[in-house]
């Protein structure tokens, strides 16, 4: 028996819509913005990891050859400069368009116009739709960012200068290690719930770039207090407590006799005599050293990565709320 072309149509199961392709084709757009950074940002690494850390270098021994506080940078030495700490703020701030975007363009605006409704009628459900919406862009920030930390990371290797790359440094700390790669993934899934929320374009970004920032920022401040730091004392009549400059240092003050931490008096000219009053016996200083690096790296991408499960999670649940 031989089927007729509506009866062959009606026997064949209906296709999906390529949820994933038409992703990719509505934000061509931002696929190439962030192809550029990328290509612009890895640029600058492999500039500032080959000729121009030469030409620094060069340039730094004859400029700064005993006291590094006397050195006068040229503009040799802020071009190597530049074309570390671009890449770094990039990579640091990065999040914030992806919330902005995430809970615009693609989420709030699809909400807001009745595109999503639309796609659920296409033989595609709200969860696929979801689920494409967020492992799209979330591949291709994972790929793009691990490009630029793998490349920050032979850049810091090899950095020859003392007064560079630090590793405390927030944009260095961020740029160097699984951070860079939690930032976005956060910030999408909060953007992608805002849009879902507010299902308004120009609230969603608003609401999801600023919830981010505070996502992003509480997550930094309450890291270092998570590890144990280490402490230092030192004598009073010691500058300092004894420690190497490559360290992130916390709560500093004076130990008093009977072992408390009270913060540094108000002395005046009679240290003696002050010191005698609040009974401080010596100096102290919290510090992470560059060893904590890792286990402070592994607890702030756990964090954010905890942060964006639950957004996730969340956005997840909302839509089958309104879509039951």
């Amino acid at each position: 028996m031989t089927l007729t072309a509506p009866e062959t149509a009606r026997a064949r199961p209906a296709r999906p819509a390529a949820t994933g392709r038409t992703v990719l084709r509505l934000h061509r757009g931002a696929l190439i913005v962030w192809l550029l950074v990328v290509a612009a940002a890895a640029g600058c690494l492999l500039w500032a990891y080959g000729p121009a850390v030469t030409d620094a270098w060069a340039n730094w021994r004859r400029q700064c050859p005993d006291d590094i506080d006397a050195c006068m940078w040229d503009t040799t030495v802020n071009g190597y400069y530049r074309a570390v700490r671009l890449p770094e703020m990039a990579l640091a701030w990065l999040c914030l368009p992806v919330a902005a975007w995430a809970g615009a363009a693609l989420i709030g605006r699809e909400m807001e116009n009745g595109t999503a409704r639309l796609a659920w009628t296409q033989s595609v459900t709200p969860a696929r739709w979801l689920v494409t919406k967020l492992t799209v862009p979330a591949a291709l920030l994972t790929a793009g960012t691990t490009v630029l930390v793998l490349l920050h990371r032979l850049v810091y290797e090899a950095n020859p200068f003392p007064v560079f790359l630090q590793w405390m440094d927030s944009e260095t700390f961020v740029a160097n290690g699984t951070v860079a790669l939690a930032l976005p993934l956060c910030g999408l899934a909060l953007g992608a719930l805002s849009g879902l929320l507010l299902r308004r374009t120009l609230p969603a970004l608003a609401v999801g770039t600023a919830v981010t920032w505070g996502v992003v920022h509480l997550a930094a401040l309450v890291t270092p207090d998570l590890w144990p730091w280490k402490n230092a004392t030192a004598p009073l009549d010691a500058e300092w407590p004894p420690m190497s400059g490559d360290v992130l240092y916390g709560d500093q003050g004076m130990l008093t006799s009977t072992g408390a931490h009270i913060p540094y008096p108000n002395c005046g000219d009679d240290f003696a005599r002050c010191m005698a009053d609040h009974h401080a016996v010596a100096f102290y200083a919290e510090y992470h050293p560059a060893s904590h690096f890792w286990p402070l790296q592994l607890i702030e991408t756990g964090i954010l990565l905890a942060v964006a499960v639950a957004a996730t999670a969340a956005a997840f649940l909302l839509l089958r709320r309104r879509t039951a």
